[in-house]
């Protein structure tokens, strides 16, 4: 058994079919064929059903496709061990963070983290907390930041900050010079534009409203930070959303409140068990060393 047989396994089931994957392994349809079945031969059971009009994994197949899938992963990441540069002189970091994150950190991190290994080249991700957990499992992401709520066992998640929400006007609303704390009952009157309920955000939002009794009036949603920020910008409505995008450059003002604010952990997440770069572990170092000059709340993340 070669790596090209796990190779041309997995675009066979990933494209649905022999003629797909085919075209995008660049080799010919029979080429393919054949070593599907020498690869059949070797195991000794029939990876793929090929009597119905789509070609689909049989129970043997789909397990074994599971384990192809580790493997290629693995192997991956001994290959980048290998390339791996200690001293930092070059490298690259593949990182993704959730979009209210990207909003205020991700520049002075970036700022930080490239006046020091100015040789590393950096990809860097908005991505939903789903899309983030899919990336660290295949191995398409190095590091990210994100909420502290992970699904997947076979990521870690590692503290890093409380990050607070706050309710924030722009100089249209009437309440921008307000001084004083608002009740629950008058947070209750204000007209309200959120992020979309797909966010993560939103879910943290919609719980502070429900643990202060308070019926939001939500008159604008949108899928976007910068597109909220714009709205509220140039609107006399209110939004929620971390206290540091809340700053004078955006002409946002953070109003106070009288009860508690809602807060969230934030957590730096990597795959388990896998090798961790020198470029993604001073990632970390210059997050959890910084955090008190990012604009983020209460650090409580220590160095694995």
């Amino acid at each position: 058994m070669l790596l090209r047989h796990l190779r041309y396994l997995l675009a066979v089931a990933d494209h649905g079919g022999f003629t797909r994957a085919a075209e995008v392994l660049h080799v010919s349809q029979p080429t393919l064929s054949q070593q599907i079945r020498q690869l059949e031969e070797t195991l000794g059971v029939s990876l793929f059903d090929r009597t119905s009009r789509t070609v689909r994994p049989t129970d043997a197949g789909a397990a074994y496709i599971e384990c192809a899938r580790r493997v290629l992963v693995e192997l991956a990441a001994g290959k980048r061990a290998l390339h791996d540069v200690k001293d930092l002189s070059r490298g690259s970091l593949r990182l993704a963070m959730t979009p209210t994150f990207m909003a205020y950190l991700v520049g002075p991190l970036v700022r930080d983290y490239r006046a020091r290994y100015p040789n590393i080249h950096l990809q860097i991700f908005e991505w939903s907390m789903v899309d983030i957990e899919e990336g660290l499992a295949n191995d398409t992401l190095d590091i990210a930041i994100a909420f502290d709520q992970v699904r997947s066992a076979d990521i870690e998640s590692i503290p890093a900050f409380t990050e607070t929400l706050g309710l924030m006007v722009g100089r249209n609303h009437p309440l921008y010079d307000c001084q004083a704390a608002l009740t629950a009952e008058q947070v209750g009157q204000l007209e309200f534009a959120l992020l979309s309920p797909d966010f993560a955000t939103r879910t943290c939002i919609d719980d502070y409203f429900v643990q202060a009794r308070i019926t939001p009036k939500v008159s604008i949603e949108v899928n976007s930070v910068s597109t909220l920020l714009e709205v509220i910008g140039h609107s006399a409505v209110a939004t929620i959303l971390p206290e540091p995008i809340a700053t004078q450059e955006r002409a946002l003002r953070k109003l106070a409140l009288q009860d508690a604010a809602p807060r969230r952990g934030a957590s730096l997440l990597r795959r388990k068990n896998n090798y961790h770069s020198a470029a993604s572990v001073a990632f970390m170092e210059t997050l959890l060393h910084g955090i008190d000059g990012f604009g983020a709340a209460d650090r409580d993340g220590q160095l694995p």
